[in-house]
């Protein structure tokens, strides 16, 4: 069973590339983020053509998540987190399929920090914890996928100088993401590559890709029953490169 976290970068100005993913790698469950579609907006047919079923939050111009499943429908469980109930943000989207709970989660960038929206990334890894927390005391197999916006360590970055002032680096936000994980998930890809040094993200901007300036900031936690059955994770780092691709590449773990 191959799971895929993917942040598509807009559905509708990747979807070529997206459907040409579903072809070649043929994954059972693809979480996406950053949508950059509304609810209206998606391109269920072309997904439906490509032979995934779809579940999804949108929201205009920016954010949006979803969960396909190859030859089903995923059913929803959960969309959004409790805690701030003016949060109109669509970030989080929880799915069962064939028993597997899966959420795509698209966490804030916090970017500019301090301040506001730095404040607000903080408190939505706090509001994730504290789901993730129900999900272990049910004691339901679990994956949650998605784009963390979060470096973990050092090694997880071409270049700690260039991302030292980052919202994606601070201290807070690494001790958010250390919290979470020390529930008793499992970082699939820091397992099975515990060096660093793997890339899920480039930039657009100073030929980073070129370069492999990139970092890591798309993970798939693991609940104690699904980190059983991990056999690999890793990154489908080619599809970076293809034109017009989304400056994140496919994320996987292959489960048994």
């Amino acid at each position: 069973m191959k799971i895929v976290t993917y942040n598509v970068n807009g559905i509708k100005a990747r979807l070529e590339r997206l459907v040409e993913y579903l072809a070649e790698q043929q994954p059972d469950v693809v979480c996406l983020q950053e949508l950059k579609s509304s609810d209206e907006t998606f391109p269920e047919a072309a997904i439906r053509d490509a032979g995934y079923g779809a579940v999804w939050h949108g929201q205009k111009g920016f954010n949006g998540v979803a969960v396909l499943a190859r030859g089903q429908d995923p059913v929803e469980r959960q969309r959004g987190l409790e805690g701030e109930p003016e949060d109109d943000h669509s970030r989080y989207l929880e799915c069962e399929v064939d028993g597997l709970v899966v959420a795509s989660i698209y966490l804030p960038n916090g970017n500019p920090q301090p301040g506001p929206k730095f404040d607000y990334k903080l408190r939505w890894i706090d509001r994730l914890r504290a789901r993730a927390q129900v999900l272990l005391d049910a004691e339901v197999p679990a994956v949650l996928a998605g784009d963390y916006n979060v470096i973990p360590n050092d090694d997880d970055t071409f270049s700690v100088a260039a991302m030292a002032s980052d919202a994606l680096m601070q201290p807070e936000s690494r001790q958010g993401y250390r919290a979470l994980v020390a529930q008793g998930w499992t970082d699939a890809l820091r397992s099975r590559h515990p060096r660093g040094g793997v890339w899920t993200f480039w930039d657009y901007q100073a030929g980073a890709w070129q370069r492999d300036a990139g970092f890591r900031i798309d993970h798939l936690l693991l609940s104690p029953a699904v980190a059983d059955r991990l056999q690999d994770a890793n990154v489908d780092k080619a599809y970076r490169g293809r034109e017009k691709a989304s400056d994140h590449a496919p994320t996987w773990v292959k489960l048994a």
